[in-house]
């Protein structure tokens, strides 16, 4: 135990300070007890017991680890496999953002862009601006394929979902939006992106970027938009380093 006016320094710790295991090895005489400097005796504790006990399957682990940096292999970026091939929609009254975000996942995912519902003026002037098509509307994409793969874009609460899109069709949310009521339940485990970011564009876009991937010059466009749109010339509340 410590006695008053010691410091957690006093019973050792400062001078052994390599690891719990090499703490641990201060055995007292009947080695069920830990000496101090000092002579200070106590009791292990069941978790410094199975610890020694396990230092030898630690040590051959540590041993087998690379000792040069060189030989470490390379990780590759996650890419979401369940997003490939999937249909990339965005929220009911869609939006610029909805859209765009859409089109740069479908391109960064080798997937298709599909609108939730009619476009607005400022999106159909990006589209022109850019010569970029307007994407089909989900209803169609559906009546060609019922069981595509939907991944939700700009949104994860049903009450913003088309209607058309069966939610048991979800492999993947991408949003930037807070998580509140009517939010999707699934009964498995689907991909989720949400990011604290003024656009879902933005998310899109960093991604493009971490994987060392170029969009066209119509996806970059409608992405730059997007972003600037949904953080009002990046001049809104909510806009955020990443996006700018």
């Amino acid at each position: 135990m410590l006695k008053r006016g010691h410091s957690v320094g006093f019973l050792g710790y400062r001078e052994h300070h390599g690891g719990g295991a090499e703490a641990l090895r201060l055995a007292g005489p009947d080695n069920k007890t830990k000496q101090y400097d000092g002579g200070v005796l106590r009791k292990r504790t069941q978790v410094e017991a199975d610890v020694l006990a396990r230092e030898k399957a630690a040590q051959e682990l540590a041993d087998a680890l690379p000792k040069e940096s060189s030989t470490i292999p390379t990780i590759n970026l996650f890419l979401p496999e369940a997003l490939k091939d999937a249909v990339f929609v965005g929220h009911l009254v869609t939006d610029l953002d909805s859209v765009g975000g859409a089109i740069g996942a479908a391109a960064l995912y080798n997937g298709k862009a599909a609108l939730a519902s009619e476009i607005n003026s400022e999106t159909a002037f990006a589209l022109d601006e850019w010569g970029v098509d307007k994407p089909p509307t989900i209803e169609e994409v559906l009546k060609e394929n019922p069981d595509a793969k939907i991944c939700l874009v700009d949104h994860q609460q049903t009450s913003q979902m088309n209607p058309a899109i069966n939610p048991d069709n979800v492999v993947g949310v991408i949003d930037h939006h807070a998580l509140q009521s009517k939010t999707i339940v699934t009964d498995r485990p689907i991909y989720i992106d949400i990011r604290p970011w003024g656009s879902m564009s933005t998310i899109i876009s960093h991604t493009f970027l971490t994987h060392q991937k170029r969009p066209s010059v119509g996806v970059a466009g409608m992405l730059l938009c997007a972003i600037l749109s949904d953080t009002l010339n990046l001049q809104g509340p909510t806009t955020t380093e990443w996006d700018r």
